[in-house]
């Protein structure tokens, strides 16, 4: 199984190398400081990607498609983080527990342990998250979309309570990881 680590905080990417590989000594684990490194490489030729948040939304066109394949290494991350079935590592566990996820996901092939599931949005809710993302205040949403300015808020309120995102930059950032727009773009 080959694994990249793309990260530019080269004590974590050690780390986790380090945790990977007492994991299973089978692994074929490369770490690169950034994306371009990866390019460089053959990239697809990975069967696991783990890359930083960053990395994830700048080159978001490259990794969208390969979902699957990746995990975002966060800092911090609760349980009301964005995941939209995105693979997520918490990488402020401590050592013990890190290597428990890194275990069960790697046997199970399931997502770990952080994901959560989360409601559909409906396709105005999308036209409405788009548009947050992009700055635009609830008026000029609701003047945009030739709708009240009580449904922008209802429909605000909606996708607050199914993502559990309540800020904006949250929001954006989920907006990002699932496509529907583009890190560039906002």
């Amino acid at each position: 199984m080959e694994i990249a680590i793309i990260n530019p905080d080269t004590l974590s990417a050690i780390g986790l190398k380090k945790l990977l590989g007492e994991i299973s000594p089978e692994f074929v684990i490369r770490t690169f400081a950034d994306y371009g490194s990866l390019a460089d490489d053959t990239p697809d030729m990975y069967t696991w990607y783990f890359i930083s948040s960053q990395t994830y939304v700048l080159y978001n066109s490259f990794f969208l498609p390969r979902k699957e394949k990746t995990v975002i290494l966060m800092h911090g991350i609760s349980f009301n983080t964005p995941s939209a079935g995105n693979h997520i590592l918490n990488m402020f566990l401590p050592e013990k527990m890190m290597k428990a996820e890194l275990t069960k996901f790697f046997s199970d092939s399931i997502p770990l342990s952080m994901l959560q599931d989360e409601a559909e949005l409906s396709p105005r809710e999308i036209e409405v998250l788009v548009l947050v993302t992009k700055g635009f205040i609830n008026k000029e949403i609701a003047d945009k979309l030739n709708i009240s300015l009580t449904t922008v808020i209802t429909h605000r309120k909606n996708i607050t309570e199914k993502l559990g995102i309540k800020s904006v930059s949250g929001l954006t950032m989920y907006a990002v990881m699932n496509g529907y727009v583009e890190a560039d773009r906002i």
